[in-house]
């Protein structure tokens, strides 16, 4: 081979590929491969000036440069040891990577045609002969390089445009996202604030303060478009309840100078409905040309005000309640000493007949005391209830002779009582209480005459409603009277509520009868209309047995231990901590033959026990007491003698108290009648097998 350049070049690094010393980074790459080193080292010293001279010393080497870069052009000797130049060329060729690399041979010998066309075959693009032209070979590879940084440049600017155009796009893209999402949630809170009982508006601040702008869900909460309130400067207020006007004006006026305002008032919807309005805003500050406003929002608070209302009625019961319960027992204990009084002066004085009749006026009044208690208590929910099974058409029987004799003769009485109604499951005394009520009532709201109707039926609550789902019987009255006005009709049950002139009514008729219906877990439900009549249901749970009259019986009480000597004369431990009443109880009882022992409270109660457990036969005592309770007094005796006899007595004792009271311990409500009490001691003292009843005692 035919060598151009004497001398040979030092190999650097086991690559053979030669250091660029001082060449910039970024320069155009040239290929140079040739197994003479001062060829290489020629070519790299010509060729500088136009691009960076990659130099490899053989086919092999210069194989695996092109894998790791690219090159602008590639300088190949023909004629070199192992894969010669042709061969290069071919797998140049073949590499996708390196296929495009314009290729020019190097060679010293072969200048005839048919090299040169293996050579071009091979894919060469172009012949330098050795020795070559310096300025030949530079200009050459020079276009081969400003052809390769044009291609880069062009697919650079590509490049740069292709991602400007991609970014361009994903901006776009963002965008309409952005923009789908703004959409979205304008839409999702325009549904909500639509929902919401709630009205934003801007008004004027000078009268009659036009409204400037009114959000779309006034629609909802009033029935009318915002274009309504829009185009009647004085819609909106002419709807205030004539009662209010006053007020919002005022309240509008003077947010000019206090920069906010806040106001509550009732406005007539589009049905005709009444709905309570939360109307409250700020004084906006003036912007440019535009004149000031006032800012505000409207709640509907109708719900809300009658939840409170509703909330207020409950505590204004429960209060009521609470007082009823605690007069009660003081009342009670009132007019048992008054009763048991007039009872001991009647069989201890032989009194003359306009005497004796101002004594049963007394009684009377006393026993109307109790009957006033009595309903108190009903309507409070607090007295004790006994519920059996009632047959409804044997109750209307009974009532039926009570009723028709008070009612006169300008008020008829129509009973329709369905024979298939289901037995009621209440209290049967407090059922006809509550009956005759309803049906006094009804002719209190009839003073020209009319009719009564009384029906009986079947009706069943589904879930949902205020009442507990099941099965109930609807119990029907119904007049023709005079009505009672939509004001009023909630009103009607509160406790001492009446439309009555004053000393015609207490007030507690219909109250009673609430009161009685809560707490047999029903209810009651009126309907009314003025000039037309009243209908009230009374809905009582259905009872599962047969409606067959039911006695309540004194169940018998453990025997208890044989006393050590048995007496003649029963002896009675009284415990009530009124004097009053356990003195003239006393009295009673020892009138009728009993020995009686009076202890002012508990504690001395017991005391009395400790000191001689076997004295006493019976214990009577009093339920509510201070510190020790007439159910703690029962419980203490009994842990010292088992099946103790024993009554409590109670002017009030709150129903889940009274559920621990023993099976055999009987309960007697004061007032009670003196022969009441006498009868049920003379049980429990049978029960005990006492001698003093086997002798015909009292």
């Amino acid at each position: 081979m035919t060598r151009s350049v004497a001398g040979r070049l030092p190999r650097s690094g086991k690559s053979g590929i030669m250091p660029m010393v001082g060449v910039p980074r970024g320069r155009t790459r040239i290929l140079a491969v040739d197994d003479d080193e001062r060829n290489l080292f020629a070519l790299r010293e010509v060729l500088d000036p136009v691009g960076e001279v990659v130099c490899a010393n053989s086919g092999e080497e210069a194989l695996r440069c092109l894998l790791k870069e690219d090159f602008a052009v590639v300088l190949l000797d023909v004629l070199m040891p192992g894969m010669d130049g042709y061969e290069t060329a071919s797998l140049i060729r073949q590499r996708e990577r390196s296929k495009r690399t314009p290729i020019i041979f190097l060679s010293a010998i072969n200048k005839e045609d048919a090299h040169m066309l293996r050579g071009y075959d091979a894919g060469a693009v172009d012949y330098v002969f050795k020795p070559f032209d310096t300025l030949i070979l530079r200009s050459k590879v020079a276009v081969f390089v400003d052809l390769y940084e044009k291609t880069r440049e062009i697919e650079e600017k590509a490049g740069r445009e292709q991602r400007l155009l991609e970014a361009t796009l994903k901006a776009q893209a963002e965008k309409l996202e952005a923009e789908h999402a703004l959409r979205r949630s304008k839409e999702q809170q325009e549904a909500i604030l639509r929902s919401l009982p709630i009205v934003f508006h801007s008004r004027s601040t000078e009268e009659p303060f036009a409204p400037l702008f009114v959000s779309d869900s006034v629609e909802a909460v009033t029935g009318f478009t915002p274009e309504r309130f829009l185009s009647e400067p004085d819609f909106g207020v002419s709807r205030v309840h004539p009662e209010d006007r006053d007020g919002v004006a005022q309240a509008h006026r003077e947010a000019a100078g206090q920069g906010s305002y806040s106001c509550e008032y009732r406005w007539q919807t589009a049905d005709g409905s009444w709905k309570i309005f939360l109307d409250q805003g700020v004084l906006a500050p003036a912007s440019g040309d535009q004149q000031r406003a006032l800012f505000g929002t409207l709640l509907d608070v109708t719900e809300r005000r009658q939840i409170e209302e509703q909330l207020a009625q409950a505590r204004k019961m429960e209060t009521v309640g609470r007082l009823t319960g605690g007069i009660a027992h003081d009342f009670n204990n009132l007019l048992g000493s008054i009763l048991s009084g007039l009872s001991l002066i009647q069989r201890q004085v032989n009194l003359p007949d306009n005497t004796r009749q101002v004594l049963e006026m007394t009684r009377h009044a006393a026993k109307q005391g109790a009957e006033l208690i009595t309903r108190m208590l009903a309507f409070s929910r607090r007295q004790q209830l006994r519920p059996t099974a009632i047959d409804l058409a044997a109750l209307a029987a009974t009532l039926k002779g009570l009723l028709e004799p008070v009612l006169g003769g300008r008020i008829r009485l129509n009973w329709k009582i369905n024979p298939d109604t289901a037995p009621a499951h209440a209290d049967k005394g407090q059922l006809e209480l509550a009956i005759m009520n309803l049906v006094l009532n009804a002719r209190d709201a009839m003073p020209q005459g009319g009719t009564i109707t009384l029906d009986a039926r079947n009706g069943r609550v589904e879930a949902g409603s205020n009442m507990e789902p099941g099965d109930y019987v609807v119990i029907s009255v119904e007049d023709t009277g005079v009505g009672i006005s939509p004001e009023l009709l909630d009103r009607v049950v509160e406790p001492f509520f009446t439309t009555k002139e004053v000393g015609k009514g207490t007030g507690l008729g219909l109250s009673t009868v609430h009161g009685f219906a809560q707490q047999s877990r029903g209810g009651l439900h009126i309907q009314s209309e003025v000039g037309q009549g009243t209908r009230v249901e009374l809905w009582l749970p259905r009872s599962n047995e047969a409606g067959t009259p039911v006695v309540a019986t004194l169940p018998p009480a453990p025997d208890p231990p044989r006393l050590e000597q048995e007496k003649a004369t029963p002896e009675i431990l009284l415990v009530d901590d009124s004097e009053s009443l356990r003195e003239i109880t006393a009295a009673m009882l020892r009138d009728r033959g009993f020995k009686v022992l009076a202890a002012a409270g508990g504690a001395e109660a017991l005391a009395s026990i400790e000191r001689d457990p076997d004295r006493f036969d019976l214990i009577i005592t009093d339920f509510a007491m201070p510190l020790l309770s007439g159910l703690d007094v029962v419980r203490y005796a009994r842990n010292l003698r088992p099946g103790w006899p024993a009554i409590i007595i109670s002017g009030y004792a709150d129903e889940t108290e009274m559920k621990e009271r023993p099976d055999d311990v009987p309960l007697l409500g004061k007032p009670y009648p003196d022969e009441a009490l006498v009868d049920v001691i003379l049980q429990l003292l049978k029960n005990s097998r006492h001698p003093a009843v086997r002798q015909g005692l009292a």
